[in-house]
């Protein structure tokens, strides 16, 4: 799909970068745009041509410092609208050119679709606009990271280039913004003291990192997984969960028609918060002899084990993350790891590094509200 996306932006004749551009030099005139907002209008340089200033901060949905910072961009807009200043948020990221474990800071991806709910979750009035089709703004401005800021004068020549503030992703008063150093500067007709600084945040996924990606998914595709036998003690080890993760565990079965339907949902939640402090367990339920059959389904689901959970395994002494219960009555198995679990398949837990049991799902999962119980525990 991702192949599919670039040859039919080639064929369509139009051009996107094919390395990082450089950032827009001070005095530089505003770059035209034509770009669709959240509102459902398509947005040009010329529905700002009223404003005194023009703020362009390239964003995204998913990117924590972007995500730390957006309800400080809507106070800043709040702050500015009335005395002449347009703030124009922007998101140029292609989804196609993120890895699953790049999402594991936030429960939006980088699509278009995603950009609404993203900027009513931060309760944003301020326009929103996609660039991520062709990235030719982004590429004229030298967005370097989300957030990244371009401040445009009264005549449209760039003023200010840089991250908003030195807070970062703290929260609470900021001791020094330099956007709205900027803005103050501007308003009064004075020179600007910082005119650039550099942007601080997620690199912008350029078109060009599809390649990239597609080489992640092959490998991870590639990777051999393991099954080892669970027995009623390494059971209660997984329980007690020793590895200073979050463990995410599933009791599932090949016969299950609904933990056959999630079980890829369960494999790209790991893979998304696989570089976080997070594990994923799968337990099969099958029969004994049917091992072969279990490791297949694994396999052709990409159950592998990430390089960043590796180490907490060798902590607890495990040599796999998918296990097949080998004991008679499945009774020890719920006894030792939920004792509340009907039997009923599939079933899925969070378990806290303590052991405790933080959220359970009885039935086929609900992946937005797995994501958001799971960022909630890693906070």
């Amino acid at each position: 799909m991702t192949k599919t996306l670039v040859a039919i932006i080639a064929s369509a004749g139009i051009g996107f970068a094919a390395e990082v551009p450089k950032v827009l030099p001070i005095g530089s005139d505003l770059p035209s745009f034509s770009l669709p907002g959240i509102d459902g209008k398509t947005h040009t340089e010329a529905d700002y041509a009223d404003s005194k200033i023009l703020c362009i901060i390239f964003t995204s949905n998913h990117c924590p410092d972007s995500v730390a910072v957006a309800t400080r961009m809507e106070a800043i807009h709040q702050d500015y609208k009335d005395k002449g200043i347009a703030l124009v948020a922007v998101s140029a990221n292609n989804p196609a050119s993120l890895r699953p474990d790049e999402l594991s800071y936030s429960i939006y991806g980088d699509s278009f679709e995603e950009m609404k709910p993203f900027a009513e979750s931060n309760g944003w009035t301020l326009p929103y606009l996609y660039d991520g089709e062709t990235q030719a703004f982004a590429t004229a401005c030298g967005a370097q990271s989300t957030p990244h800021v371009f401040v445009f004068d009264s005549e449209r020549k760039l003023r200010y280039t840089g991250r908003l503030d030195d807070a970062r992703r703290a929260s609470g008063p900021v001791d020094k913004s330099y956007l709205r150093d900027a803005f103050d500067a501007l308003l009064a007709g004075e020179e600007i003291e910082t005119p650039t600084t550099r942007s601080f945040g997620c690199s912008t996924k350029w078109l060009f990192k599809v390649a990239d990606v597609e080489a992640a998914e092959k490998a991870w595709k590639e990777t051999p997984i393991t099954l080892e036998e669970l027995d009623t003690e390494l059971a209660k080890k997984l329980k007690a969960n020793k590895s200073g993760n979050l463990r995410m565990i599933n009791f599932w079965s090949t016969t299950c028609g609904p933990c056959v339907a999630e079980f890829p949902d369960l494999v790209a939640t790991y893979r998304r918060f696989q570089n976080r402090n997070f594990d994923f367990i799968s337990i099969s339920l099958d029969p004994t002899e049917d091992k072969a059959k279990v490791e297949k389904f694994l396999q052709s689901r990409s159950a592998a084990l990430g390089k960043r959970t590796a180490p907490s395994l060798k902590k607890e002494g495990r040599t796999s993350n998918n296990y097949l219960w080998t004991g008679s009555n499945p009774d020890e198995l719920a006894e030792a790891i939920y004792p509340e679990w009907t039997g009923a398949l599939p079933l899925t837990l969070l378990i806290a590094p303590d052991g405790e049991i933080i959220h359970v799902l009885n039935e086929e999962i609900e992946i937005s509200e797995l994501t958001e119980k799971i960022l909630e525990a890693l906070k």
